[in-house]
């Protein structure tokens, strides 16, 4: 006869799952605790032995909290699969989990999850996530009636606070410097880290929808030219995870950008602060009016952005995409997924490349009939593929990575992949570039090309993006930002090329929506004159007066 396991009381469940995950998935989070105390010293060996006791308290406590009843044991396994999952991203990628990364989890598309997706990964969610679940599913646990749990609940609650008051007041300065000066820590704690970066999510999606806020009611434009016949035509290209600090134009030792930088009339305004460090935040950001300090999670979804404003005012606004949505920016006007307009064999694993973008400017280039801002949205240097987001034949920089993996190439290997993907956006512009020129005898445009973050590229021990932006590292929030300003444009729009020239690594994501204000000659409430790049570079008085504020 099979020997039936003994009944175990929830309380000593939750006690045994709380001592897998602070054992079997949080080596990033006992890595980072130990250089944030400076290791072990004697004189303070009173602190270092509580650390553990205290966060088997806080994650015992957290899991009494989740589980109740006949729920318990599903919470439990959902818990130590999801903490699995959590844990290998950040033990392969170096990443901490906020509530800016559970948005880029949330709306990511399928493409860009499948390239996440390893054998090594399911092997570690099996090993580390679905087998204890599997335990704890077929362990038999005591049954309790109503009263007998909720005492219990009472009495386990009751005794964890005290022993973690306890240790507060013993060690209470060692814990307050600890907390204040290293915040990012309960980042790096699984599963507290997720849970609270899901609650935060949640919170801003469940908040009550309201009414778009419309903003430059009374936004018109001012004719440059009255003499010129010619549409002007913006054409805005939105990089994907460029980082500045890998563009030869910006100094980079190897030759990534070599025809941006045999462009003339090319302003380089150098490195240029984020918004943030992930599209979800950059990308709504970059386009809303309240900059970096006033910008809130889906905020792009309740305000209009420039592009609305740029409608408004008697442009035609269009979003030409390669990429996984605008994030609410694009929601009011023309959009075009090129890739869903191809045949389904059109593109390759990783999705189209952003050559496909070219020929669907190119289409609307020979359409255009009035005023028109073009946004183009590109693939980039999306990791961690970065090999899939060039042609073969760009692979200059030998051997790439080809592995999505990062952590199993070597550090060269990955920058080499990153490098061949950064050549391969210069090559993309330049030729939009081309397309501009092909219609010069019919149209004045100029070119911005600006990305939404950089990127990591495993410099100690991180990859990809989406740190908190307080302890982001550089690469990941300098972005490159410049100008292609034909002689044509300057001319009409009367802007000192060499003059924009002294604005080079002063600006950030906050100049981007006045400078295109200022660029397409628009007059809104919302224009400040004193962030727009091109509005002390002007020769001359344009027709109507330069961009200035309404009255509100």
């Amino acid at each position: 006869m099979t020997a039936r396991l003994p009944a175990v009381r929830g309380t000593i469940i939750n006690l045994c799952s709380a001592l897998w995950l602070l054992a079997a998935l949080n080596q990033p989070f006992w890595s980072a605790l130990w250089d944030s105390v400076g290791g072990w010293q004697a004189s303070r060996a009173g602190f270092l032995v509580t650390l553990p006791l205290f966060a088997l308290v806080w994650v015992w406590t957290v899991l009494e909290l989740l589980t109740w009843g006949r729920a318990a044991k599903p919470v439990l396994g959902i818990v130590l699969v999801l903490s699995a999952a959590v844990a290998f991203f950040m033990h392969r990628y170096g990443i901490s989990f906020d509530r800016g990364m559970f948005t880029n989890v949330m709306e990511t598309d399928p493409a860009e999850a499948r390239e996440l997706i390893s054998g090594s990964m399911v092997l570690w969610i099996l090993g580390l996530g679905v087998a204890p679940a599997m335990v704890i599913a077929m362990w038999p646990r005591a049954q309790q009636s109503i009263v007998g749990t909720l005492t219990e609940k009472l009495l386990t609650l009751s005794g964890l606070m005290l022993v973690a008051g306890a240790i507060l007041v013993l060690q209470s300065g060692a814990y307050i410097s600890l907390f204040r000066s290293h915040r990012d820590l309960r980042l790096q704690l699984v599963p507290t880290n997720y849970l609270s970066a899901a609650h935060s999510y949640a919170k801003v999606k469940l908040k009550p929808k309201r009414e778009i806020e419309q903003i430059s009611l009374g936004a018109t434009r001012v004719a440059s030219d009255p003499s010129s016949q010619h549409p002007m035509v913006l054409v805005l290209v939105v990089g994907e995870t460029m980082r500045a600090a890998n563009l030869s134009v910006n100094g980079y030792e190897r030759e990534t950008t070599p025809l941006l930088a045999a462009r003339q009339n090319l302003v380089n305004f150098g490195r240029t602060e984020s918004c943030g460090t992930a599209t979800a935040v950059s990308l709504p950001c970059m386009f809303l009016d309240v900059g970096r300090g006033g910008y809130e999670d889906g905020m792009a979804f309740r305000r209009e952005s420039l592009l609305d404003v740029l409608q408004r005012a008697g442009m035609d606004v269009w979003w030409l995409s390669n990429n996984s949505g605008c994030k609410g920016v694009c929601d009011r006007v023309q959009v075009v997924d090129v890739p869903a307009t191809l045949p389904g064999d059109a593109c390759g694993p990783g999705g189209c490349q952003d050559d496909v973008l070219v020929s669907a400017l190119q289409e609307r280039l020979d359409n255009v009939q009035r005023d028109t801002v073009v946004v183009v949205h590109m693939k980039g240097q999306h990791g961690p593929s970065y090999y899939l987001r060039y042609p073969p034949a760009f692979e200059r920089y030998r051997p790439a990575c080809q592995d999505n993996a990062l952590d199993r190439c070597g550090p060269e290997q990955v920058v080499n992949a990153y490098d061949n993907a950064v050549s391969y956006s210069d090559y993309i512009l330049d030729r939009i570039i081309m397309a501009l020129q092909s219609q010069a005898d019919r149209i004045d445009s100029s070119m911005i090309f600006v990305s939404d973050h950089g990127e990591s590229l495993g410099e100690k021990g991180v990859f990809l993006h989406g740190m908190p932006y307080s302890f982001a590292p550089t690469v990941q929030k300098q972005v490159p930002f410049m100008a292609w300003l034909p002689k044509a444009t300057q001319d009409r729009l009367g802007i000192d090329a060499n003059c924009l020239v002294s604005r080079r690594d002063q600006l950030s994501h906050d100049n981007l929506y006045h400078s295109i204000l200022g660029l397409t000659s628009t007059q809104a409430s919302t224009y400040r004159n004193d962030r727009d790049v091109f509005s002390s570079c002007r020769t001359g008085p344009v027709v109507g007066g330069n961009p200035k504020r309404e009255r509100q």
